[in-house]
């Protein structure tokens, strides 16, 4: 254990002692992306920091069989933070645990664990990855009920600010709670459909982006609750207004040097960061079954409203796959690409390593970047995307083979379930007349 670690406890240790914190609450992610939690007491966790907190392994979706099911669960000290929302005295934090087995090894269904691989790797090659996620997602007035269409909590659109849109106020006591817990907004407005919503966490390191998007859907749906309304980061609710992206805005870092930049290029783009992204259209296929991993996930790829439905990029189509954003040429520091595809319900930290690694494997081959005349097609749903990510060699290196097989057994029940499913279209349209 570090000395820095090891410092890192004794503020945590400390802080709960000063503040009344009387309930710590765990938490990691399964392989679906779903946040799971455990809460002890303070008086355990000098012994969980040294040693991991036991748990079921076979019960957490993707963790193990049940032969092999003891798991740790070790927090992190270095994600500690006090849970604003719990006002009521004695107080409640939370930390992100890391999963390891019973010999101290990583565990390989552990999503936090797969991230962190990918960034070694990216370390080795002498890189650090920053990320800045732009997060949209609906309020609807109530939990919708089964068979019902949602209703949203307004009728505004891109940018409105009215007496009738109620998102400001919504937004302003996300963004407090989300400050309060250490992680910095830097935009939020009213999004294009009614209802819809976007926040954008300022970048950081692509480990803790993913622990702030974790952290971040907790919260929305707290405040939800407190003002009586029902968010969603489900990807299409509705057929006739766009879908919630998750677009990511990306940057590699040698140093303090930016390795995206180079002032005499194009567009300002290195070599690099032209390589970089022809990984990512390389790859896009295979890794989309990841980052938009739910049957819906489909309608919004291919249902307009400037989804990216082709593996293409450019500086000003905002339809397109990978973007070079030019708010500030010239700057090192504003240099980056933006990545469109994800949508909010992705596992972030699955989906920002296999979208690293594709990126990487561009720089790490050389890949040349080409213009976007003919643009291979995304898949058109979650059946093609399965057929990619089988193939791919990429995925299955950087999941790991348990958590790779796992999600292609769990996509692949999904599939099967939607495909025999009745739908209200077909309904309406087939059941009047034939």
């Amino acid at each position: 254990m570090s000395t820095e670690i090891s410092k890192q406890e004794e503020f945590v240790l400390r802080t709960l002692e000063e503040r009344n914190i009387r309930f710590v609450r765990l938490w990691f992610t399964d392989v679906l992306g779903f946040l799971k939690s455990v809460a002890i007491a303070p008086a355990e966790l000098e012994n969980a920091f040294a040693e991991g907190i036991g748990f079921d392994g076979s019960a957490i979706e993707g963790f193990a069989r049940v032969t092999e099911s003891d798991m740790l669960a070790k927090p992190d000290p270095a994600t500690f933070s006090i849970l604003p929302w719990r006002t009521e005295a004695p107080g409640a934090a939370r930390m992100f645990c890391d999963i390891v087995m019973p010999d101290g090894t990583p565990s390989p269904a552990d999503p936090r664990n797969v991230l962190r691989r990918t960034l070694e790797k990216a370390a080795i090659m002498g890189y650090t990855c920053y990320t800045h996620p732009e997060i949209e997602f609906f309020l609807f007035k109530e939990k919708p009920e089964t068979g019902k269409a949602p209703v949203p909590v307004d009728q505004g659109g891109y940018f409105d600010h009215t007496p009738a849109v109620v998102g400001h106020d919504f937004r302003r006591q996300a963004i407090t709670l989300l400050e309060a817990m250490g992680i910095s907004v830097e935009f939020s407005h009213h999004e294009g459909a009614p209802g819809q919503q976007e926040i954008d966490l300022r970048y950081a390191d692509a480990l803790s982006t993913a622990d702030n998007i974790m952290t971040f859907r907790h919260v929305i749906k707290e405040v939800a609750m407190d003002q009586g309304f029902h968010a969603s980061f489900m990807p299409k609710p509705f057929t006739d207004h766009p879908g919630s992206g998750m677009h990511t805005h990306v940057s590699l870092f040698k140093g303090e040097e930016n390795a995206f930049y180079d002032p005499n290029a194009e567009l300002n783009l290195s070599a690099v960061g032209r390589s970089f992204i022809a990984g990512l259209l390389k790859h896009a296929p295979e890794i989309t079954a990841i980052t938009n991993q739910w049957v819906n996930s489909y309608k919004r790829l291919h249902g307009g409203g400037e989804a990216p439905a082709f593996a293409n990029w450019g500086p000003s189509d905002r339809a397109a796959l990978v973007r070079v954003p030019m708010y500030k040429p010239k700057k090192e520091n504003s240099t980056r690409i933006e990545f469109r595809s994800p949508d909010t319900a992705c596992n972030p930290y699955l989906a920002y390593a296999v979208m690293l690694a594709a990126g990487l494997k561009g720089v790490e081959e050389g890949y040349e970047l080409k213009d976007s005349k003919d643009p291979i097609s995304l898949p058109s749903d979650l059946n093609e995307a399965i057929a990619e990510m089988e193939k791919s060699e990429l995925v299955r290196q950087t999941l790991g083979e348990h958590v790779f097989e796992y999600v292609l057994r769990n996509k692949r029940a999904e599939w099967q379930d939607y495909r025999r499913q009745v739908s209200a279209y077909e309904l309406d349209r087939y059941l009047p007349v034939l």
